[in-house]
């Protein structure tokens, strides 16, 4: 009972953000808009049960490409919740109802993750948006993974931080139980998951905390992109586990 309550308000708040998106922010400039994507993100967290604890200090301004590690379709609602920024997602995203019309509105890139020459464009999409001073968001991985492991950083959109001369800031997400402390899977989305499964089994489960770990920004440093690549996964790895 207490998940199909949460479950409506989850549901209201999805169409209220959709509103918005669709009718204010035409009217509203970029700082608005981010401000209420902030303010969104942090009060879905709240409906489902999901505190936010931020560790380290978020780039104040961009130009700068924040990568993290992926374990939910929450990673991005929490990363919202914590510092606006414009998400590289997978083009279905866009074709989802009410989801997509928000993710588009929120500012995020698409990429067709089975065409391997759109990642060129993308790219050059990620590289113009932090030459205009954009706080970027991308999961080198790839994909989900299972939450106690890394899965490889691909370093083909870290590109985009060399075309732009644009410092990184590495990113640790985890999700622990918020009365224990212990590692909790609640939000886990990996293969075998469904979308409406994950997103009942977070709903049913006891209240979690979503600990967000920021380092510090910083640049190429004359590595190649996938130099950069290895050595973000070797921080992300141990900011995830401070």
């Amino acid at each position: 009972m207490i998940a199909a309550l949460k479950l409506l308000r989850v549901l209201v708040h999805a169409v209220a953000g959709w509103f918005t998106v669709v009718f204010a922010f035409p009217r509203l400039g970029p700082s608005a808009r981010e401000a209420r994507v902030q303010a969104w993100s942090l009060e879905m967290l709240r409906i489902l049960g999901v505190r936010l604890r931020v560790q380290g200090h978020p780039a104040a301004q961009g130009p700068v490409l924040l990568v993290a590690n992926h374990i939910s379709w929450l990673d991005i609602m929490v990363l919202h919740a914590a510092r606006y920024c414009r998400f590289v997602s997978k083009a279905d995203i866009q074709r989802w109802p009410l989801v997509g019309t928000m993710a588009t509105g929120a500012g995020t890139l698409y990429i067709q993750r089975e065409k391997r020459r759109d990642a060129l464009r993308v790219v050059h999409s990620m590289a113009q948006s932090l030459k205009a001073g954009d706080v970027v968001a991308v999961f080198p991985e790839g994909t989900t993974g299972e939450g106690t492991t890394l899965l490889p950083f691909h370093g083909n959109l870290i590109q985009a931080a060399l075309a732009a001369e644009a410092p990184v800031q590495p990113l640790g997400l985890r999700y622990v139980d918020a009365a224990s402390g212990q590692p909790s899977f609640a939000a886990r989305y990996i293969q075998q998951d469904t979308l409406i499964g994950s997103a009942w089994r977070l709903l049913s489960s006891p209240p979690i905390e979503a600990v967000a770990v920021f380092g510090e920004p910083h640049g190429a440093e004359g590595r190649d992109r996938r130099q950069w690549a290895h050595d973000l996964q070797a921080q992300v790895e141990a900011l995830r586990r401070a």
